[in-house]
């Protein structure tokens, strides 16, 4: 198993409404890859967080093996989410992949 997990911080700009906007559409979208995507095995997107953290968006998902993580990242459905939503209004991504 393989895990892939990003956390996002939203552009200064984008008022506190607009960031709550967003997540809540990018975690509708990039849930619904759930099952279309061949390999991915889980995914959640966490938009309600804390104020005491210092990321805007988290998303956490399991993929069956490193072939499967990087089909999923040249998927369609996946780059048209990433290209057109996601990184028009990101100033910062961390991502790490790890091994189960």
């Amino acid at each position: 198993m393989v895990k892939h997990i990003i956390l996002w911080q939203f552009k200064d700009e984008l008022t506190d409404d607009r960031k709550k906007e967003l997540g809540n559409e990018i975690k509708e979208k990039l849930e619904a890859l759930q099952g279309r995507i061949p390999g991915l095995v889980d995914i959640h997107v966490q938009a309600d967080i804390l104020p005491s953290s210092n990321a805007d968006l988290m998303l956490d998902c399991s993929f069956t093996d490193e072939d499967a993580l990087n089909g999923y990242a040249v998927y369609p459905d996946h780059v048209k989410i990433k290209d057109g939503i996601i990184a028009p209004n990101v100033k910062l991504r961390v991502c790490i992949d790890y091994k189960e």
